[in-house]
C-alpha cells in the first residue's frame, strides 16, 4: 500500500501511450488534464509540448493535488493546477486567459491514490469510514445513502449505476443491518446477500461503484461536461476519454455520436429542424483497450476504454 505522503515515481496511468499518440501534443499549445491524479498524464504531456506548451490540471481531491504539484515541479511555469470539476472547466480557463485548448484528457478512474487510502472509502480491501467522496468538503457520502436511503431507492441506485442484478436483495440486508459506518462491514453484508460465485468479481464491487457514482454524481457530470468540453477545443484539437465501465462508456459514445452529426431528429422526421451541426470528428470509431502486457502490469487496465475525436474546422 502506497503512502499517503508518496509521490508515486513509477505511475503511469492506464493507456498512457495511446493517450500521448493520438493527442499528440505540440510546443506552444495549451493542454487541460480534467482529473490529474497523480500527474502522470500531465508529464506525458508536458514532456511532448516543450519547450513553450503549457497544461492546467485539474482535481476535486485536494491531495491529488498536492502529489501533483510535487511529481510536475521540474515543469515550473509550465504547468498550472486548480482545485475543482472538470464541470467548470471553461471558468478555469477564463481565469488563466486561455481562449481554447489543442488537447483535454479526461481519465474518469478512481486514482490509485485514492483507493490506497483507507480513510477514502472507495476500497472494500482495508477498514474505513463509509466516504467515498472526491471532494471531502461536499457534505453527501456513503454512509448518508446507506443508512439514509428507504430500500427501494437504494435497491433502485445499486441497480441504475452497479448494474446489480440482486439489488433488491442487498437493499434488504443493508436496511436489516443499519447503521453501517465501515467498508468492510458494508462488504460482509453485500458478500452474504450475493453469495459467492465463479466469477473473480467481489460480490461487493457492483454495489461499491453504484454507491460512489450517486455520491459524486459522476454520470450526471459527464453527460452534462461533454459538450461543454468539445467547445473549449481550439480547431482540430483533440478529446480524448477514458472510461472504467460500460455505463461511462454509453455517455461517451453517444455524446461523440451525437457531436459528430450534422442532424439529430428523429430519424422518422422527413425534414431537419434541429439546425445541428457536426462539431467533431471520431477517431476511434471502436474504444482502444490495453494490451496483455498493460493488463498483466495494471490490472485496472482491463476495463479501461479510450475514445477519442477531433475538432472540426
Amino acid at each position: 500500500m502506497a503512502a499517503e505522503t508518496g509521490t508515486y515515481p513509477d505511475h503511469r496511468p492506464v493507456l498512457y501511450q495511446e493517450v500521448l499518440t493520438l493527442l499528440a501534443p505540440a510546443s506552444p499549445r495549451h493542454y487541460l488534464d480534467c482529473t490529474v491524479g497523480a500527474g502522470g498524464h500531465a508529464q506525458g504531456i508536458l514532456e511532448a509540448c516543450a519547450p513553450a506548451g503549457t497544461l492546467l490540471g485539474l482535481d476535486l481531491d485536494p491531495s491529488a493535488l498536492e502529489l501533483a504539484a510535487r511529481n510536475l515541479a521540474g515543469f515550473e511555469d509550465r504547468v498550472i493546477l486548480r482545485q475543482g470539476s472538470y464541470a467548470q472547466s471553461a471558468r478555469f480557463l477564463s481565469e488563466v486567459g486561455w481562449q481554447e485548448v489543442a488537447g483535454i484528457v479526461l481519465d474518469l478512474g478512481v486514482s490509485s491514490m485514492q483507493l490506497d487510502r483507507p480513510d477514502r472509502g472507495f476500497s472494500f480491501r482495508e477498514e474505513g469510514p463509509l466516504d467515498m467522496r472526491f471532494n471531502p468538503a461536499q457534505k453527501l457520502s456513503a454512509a448518508d445513502l446507506v443508512n439514509g436511503m428507504a430500500e427501494e431507492e437504494l435497491a433502485d441506485l445499486i441497480w441504475r449505476y452497479g448494474e446489480e442484478r440482486h439489488s433488491r436483495r442487498v437493499a434488504r440486508a443493508i436496511v436489516q443491518a443499519r447503521p453501517l459506518t465501515s467498508t468492510t462491514s458494508l462488504a460482509q453484508v453485500v458478500r452474504k446477500s450475493v453469495g459467492y460465485s465463479a466469477s473473480k468479481l467481489d460480490p461487493a464491487t457492483r454495489t461499491f461503484q453504484a454507491l460512489r457514482i450517486a455520491v459524486n454524481d459522476e454520470l450526471n457530470i459527464i453527460e452534462q461536461a461533454l459538450p461543454d468540453l468539445i467547445a473549449l477545443l481550439g480547431p482540430a484539437g483533440r478529446l480524448a476519454v477514458i472510461s472504467f465501465h460500460s455505463l461511462e462508456d454509453r455517455i461517451v459514445k453517444q455524446a461523440f455520436k451525437r457531436e459528430s452529426q450534422d442532424c439529430i431528429c428523429p430519424p422518422e422526421q422527413p425534414v431537419c429542424t434541429c439546425g445541428h451541426r457536426a462539431q467533431i470528428k471520431i477517431l476511434t470509431p471502436h474504444p482502444l483497450v490495453a494490451g496483455p502486457e498493460e493488463k498483466q502490469i495494471n490490472p485496472r487496465a482491463r476495463s479501461a476504454k479510450l475514445r477519442v475525436a477531433e475538432k472540426l474546422n
